[in-house]
């Protein structure tokens, strides 16, 4: 099965990595995006911040690298020259059209950091840390045209502990990821893998999300602040406050239940 890849994160280099060393599948070309770019709900280019460089890996095995810089539509004689059987998509951020899926006869999936119909939308993964979720998860699905709402394959669970920053929540979802496509690439090379219509009514959304969303507000109860906190940390650019006009980074926080008798214990 030849597979084109499109990818521009560290969990899709990680996930192409396992393809092409465990020969899940001969890899014809990879999509990637510079690390800013221009899309249409962010007014100015936005930066990933989990980027990764495909061109080493890409010329370490002689595989055609497209970098995309204009409408998915504009790329569709590439994608045609390299013949795709199937188009796996992992850590993106264009809409990939159906005039491009319909290229490949056993069709577009991607693998979306959520437990399916649940969180579509962006950055899922923070949003179920800032939502205090205990468990989260990852879905193989098919592309339609909408958003995330394609058939499953496959999905894995993991729990998001209280100590885990979004650093660990990411390694979790890299981990569940390998291992479904271990499994699950080659049941679609032989069109023997699931395809699972989502229940739409118990979907939820979630909206793409921006350095400026990372504003403390300290109304909040404490626990949701520290989940806001703890989200945002590295890698990503952090929650914040302003005081006195500056520009507050808070990395880390926990909760201290101060009682008089401790505050007491304090003023010996």
């Amino acid at each position: 099965m030849k597979i084109v890849f499109f990818g521009a994160t560290d969990l899709g280099h990680q996930c192409l990595e396992l393809i092409i060393e465990s020969r899940l599948a001969e890899v014809a070309g990879i999509f990637t995006i510079p690390q800013e770019f221009s899309i249409s709900y962010s007014p100015v280019p936005i930066k990933n911040m989990q980027y990764a460089d495909f061109r080493k890996i890409a010329n370490a095995h002689n595989i055609p690298l497209i970098e995309v810089q204009g409408k998915m539509r504009d790329y569709k004689k590439q994608l045609m020259d390299l013949e795709p059987d199937f188009l796996l998509v992992i850590g993106w951020y264009y809409m990939i059209p159906k005039s491009l899926r319909e290229l490949a006869a056993k069709g577009c999936a991607g693998i979306h950091a959520s437990l399916l119909p649940k969180y579509r939308g962006g950055a899922p993964l923070v949003w179920a840390m800032i939502n205090g979720e205990k468990e989260t998860g990852v879905s193989l699905f098919y592309f339609e045209d909408g958003v995330d709402n394609g058939n499953i394959i496959a999905q894995k669970k993991f729990p998001i502990t209280g100590d885990d920053t979004i650093r660990e929540v990411l390694a979790k979802a890299a981990d569940a990821s390998l291992s479904i496509l271990e499994e699950f690439i080659p049941q679609i090379a032989k069109n023997v893998a699931p395809s699972i219509p989502q229940n739409h009514a118990e979907a939820t959304h979630v909206p793409q999300r921006k350095p400026a969303d990372g504003s403390i507000d300290w109304a909040w109860d404490t626990q949701r602040i520290k989940n806001f906190i703890r989200a945002q940390t590295r890698p990503y650019p952090g929650a914040f406050t302003i005081i006195g006009g500056k520009k507050i980074t808070i990395w880390d926080a926990d909760i201290i239940d101060i009682t008089q008798e401790s505050l007491n214990d304090n003023n010996c």
